[in-house]
């Protein structure tokens, strides 16, 4: 059963989580290029459009990733080892990053692609977009860490 639960969590890790890491990471230079070009660039703005999608898509499908992975570690008997415990703070915050940071900024870009520019929400796009590559680098880098210590797992009586 372990090793189902085990192969389910990676599974759906690399499934979920990657693309919301690729879309999070491809937003902010594709949105500065969409408000740039105005309302007339249609491609530019429905590139947004897709990439602010695709986060929120797989943003509610990678809850299963935690999800699964308490259930492995249950199985397992590991839950109370600490580079688990470090790990679900990191995905909790990643989780938080992306929540309060990523998904509001991503959406406020998008309301401005609607606005004419020069207007309100133009301008405080604009605003949130600046702060918005290093929320993505955080959310990204939160995951690469939380990688890292499953792959890793100090402590671990793997041997490897």
């Amino acid at each position: 059963m372990a090793k189902l639960l085990l192969s389910l969590h990676v599974l759906a890790s690399v499934l979920f989580i990657g693309p919301v890491a690729v879309a999070v990471s491809m937003f902010p230079p594709r949105a500065k290029a969409a408000l740039a070009a105005g309302p007339d660039q249609v491609s530019a703005a429905a590139s947004v459009r897709l990439l602010h999608r695709i986060t929120q898509v797989y943003a509610l499908l990678g809850i299963a990733v935690p999800v699964m992975g308490v259930g492995t570690a249950q199985v397992m008997g590991i839950i109370g080892q600490p580079w688990l415990i470090v790990s679900i703070v990191l995905t909790v915050l990643a989780a938080g990053s992306l929540l309060l940071f990523v998904l509001p900024a991503q959406q406020a870009t998008v309301d401005a692609l609607d606005a004419a520019p020069g207007s309100e929400e133009h301008t405080r796009a604009g605003g949130s977009l600046r702060l918005l590559p290093m929320t993505a680098g955080v959310f990204n880098l939160l995951w690469a860490v939380v990688v890292v210590l499953m792959v890793v797992r100090p402590g671990s009586t793997t041997g490897v």
